[in-house]
């Protein structure tokens, strides 16, 4: 997965145009490679799921 790719996924849903994205086991790393740059980081929300992927979520305020 390129950056780029990562980077409109995430301001996608940001945007609300996509309400989840799932990634795959095999993409993990190099998506958190730049979702942990994120100044807003705190705001998405990770579901890990059986077999290694994770579905995100883009939720303002949901820690607190």
């Amino acid at each position: 997965m390129e950056k780029e790719e990562v980077e409109v996924i995430l301001d996608q849903l940001r945007s609300g145009e996509l309400t989840f994205y799932r990634v795959k086991k095999e993409d993990f790393l190099s998506f958190r490679d730049v979702f942990i740059k994120q100044a807003d980081m705190i705001d998405f929300r990770g579901n890990a799921q059986h077999g290694g992927e994770t579905i995100y979520t883009y939720e303002p305020n949901w820690t607190k």
